[in-house]
């Protein structure tokens, strides 16, 4: 089954990446659940449980900005181990990460 076309598109510049997560933001509601994010060398698409998803264009896992629009999203990943090349066409991670109760308090 062929992929379907995304339904919003957004194109990176260098270093707006505020514009980014005010896309994520907006668009947001005309998803179902987020499942899982794709990330490519230059483009990320964030998926939802029917298989629709948002692509943004211009920015990949090797770009540094990434981590940040990821965060945003929830994505289970490795900040460390991110930008390491690949040989597929892109790396997929689940979305969905949680934190733990209290987390942020100092005790």
């Amino acid at each position: 089954m062929a992929e379907a076309s995304a339904r919003a598109t957004i194109t990176y510049d260098s270093g707006k990446v505020p514009d980014v997560l005010e896309f994520l933001k907006r668009t947001r509601s005309e998803l179902r659940s987020l499942t899982h994010v794709r990330v490519s060398v230059d483009w990320f698409r964030v998926f939802d449980v029917n298989g629709d998803y948002f692509e943004v264009t211009g920015i990949g896992y090797g770009d540094e900005p990434i981590v940040e629009i990821l965060r945003f999203v929830n994505t289970a990943f490795k900040p460390e181990f991110i930008h390491a090349p690949i040989t597929g066409p892109y790396k997929e991670f689940k979305t969905g990460r949680r934190y733990c109760w209290a987390q942020d308090r100092v005790m």
